[in-house]
């Protein structure tokens, strides 16, 4: 059975091992999430579930999304995302997915939208090297340098490495590992840095690494 459920990043902490080691986690408050909709490769040509996370007002919600919680049964939620999975079995319309999914042990991949860091130069955005601070060089000392665009072609190739809006990706960290499991809370700790600032949506699931 794949597994997967939907979060909230409360923020990042430490706790410590039985051996006394301190280990670095990212507390997740995850679940409830009821199940709108099990994909299948019969039906959809592949496998997925569609889960809900943190109830909602009808009235903020459009038309479609409202629709698609009315035709499950399930009470509106304020987030509905779609995960894929390797197998959809023991998953119907209506469930509800919580944190004791995963155990303690598990690995996991961590997806969520990385910080804003608003337009942003080279050196932060690219990690380039700064020019000389000497007598001479202007001051040009953290310009990207030259664009090799003389008489041809006389313009900027796409896709080089230049200023602009830098965060604000989807981003998954592969293979992290849950450090435990607090189901009357529906908190997960899982090891390590997960993308997001503090209150953003997460989705965990089962590592294809595992």
């Amino acid at each position: 059975m794949g597994k997967a459920i939907i979060g909230r990043k409360v923020g990042m902490t430490q706790i410590f091992a039985e051996d006394g080691k301190v280990i670095p986690v990212t507390v997740i408050e995850a679940g409830p999430c009821p199940v709108v909709q099990v994909k299948t490769p019969e039906t959809d040509g592949y496998t997925a579930l569609k889960l809900g996370f943190l109830p909602a007002k009808e009235k903020m919600l459009n038309k479609p999304d409202l629709g698609q919680f009315k035709k499950a049964g399930v009470a509106p939620c304020k987030y509905l995302r779609e995960v894929r999975v390797d197998s959809a079995e023991g998953y119907k319309v209506g469930d509800e997915v919580k944190a004791d999914v995963f155990a303690a042990g598990d690995r996991v991949d961590a997806s969520g939208v990385t910080k804003g860091h608003g337009y942003t130069g080279v050196i932060k955005r690219w990690n380039q090297h700064r020019l000389k601070e000497t007598h001479g060089v202007g001051p040009v000392h953290r310009e990207p340098g030259s664009m090799s665009a003389n008489s041809s072609p006389s313009r900027v190739f796409k896709h080089k490495n230049l200023a602009g809006q830098y965060g604000v990706e989807n981003v998954t960290i592969q293979n992290l590992e849950v450090v435990r499991v607090d189901l009357a809370r529906n908190v997960i700790l899982v090891k390590g840095a997960i993308p997001g600032v503090k209150g953003s949506v997460v989705t965990l699931k089962t590592s294809v690494k595992a």
